[in-house]
Parts: structure tokens; sequence; C-alpha cells
């Protein structure tokens, strides 16, 4: 149930971006291919790598929209840690 969860998850991420992005007109150039690669390589994916190439892949692309996602938001990436207050 959870990797069903994850699969949607990842799937509902993948889709967003590629269906705001095919309302433009115009094709991609080579400069804009090769800069989304090197997110997807500085991400975490490996193109050499064809064992993993659908889930290196997708697990890439997530990262690359939740760093969209966050700087977009304006509050950064989550911390964890701890306060007080009080006496």
């Amino acid at each position: 149930m959870k990797s069903l969860f994850e699969a949607i998850a990842i799937a509902v991420l993948i889709t967003v971006p590629l269906a705001a992005f095919a309302q433009s007109n115009q094709p991609l150039t080579r400069a804009e291919v090769r800069a989304d690669l090197a997110r997807l390589e500085k991400a975490g994916y490996n193109p050499h790598d064809w064992m993993n190439y659908p889930a290196n892949i997708q697990a890439a692309e997530a990262r690359v929209a939740a760093e969209d996602a966050s700087k977009a938001s304006g509050y950064g990436s989550s911390t964890s840690g701890s306060s007080q207050a009080g006496q």
C-alpha cells in the first residue's frame, strides 16, 4: 500500500510540471535540454545507470520538483529542531 502511494505521488509530481509545460508552443532548445539534464544529474540522476532507469530519473525529477516548490513557496525547506518557551 505504501509503495502504491509513493508511485501515485511521484506520478503526480511528474505530470503536473509536464502538463504546465505542454501549454507552450515553442520546442525546447538544446541549451534548455542540457540545463534540465544538468539539474537532474545534480539531483542524483545517473544517465549511464540503465538498470535502475525509471526509478532513477523519477526520483531525481521528484527532488527537482520539490526544490522548485520550496523556492516558489518562499518558506524554504523544513528543519527539524526544538524550542522551549516559558520559565
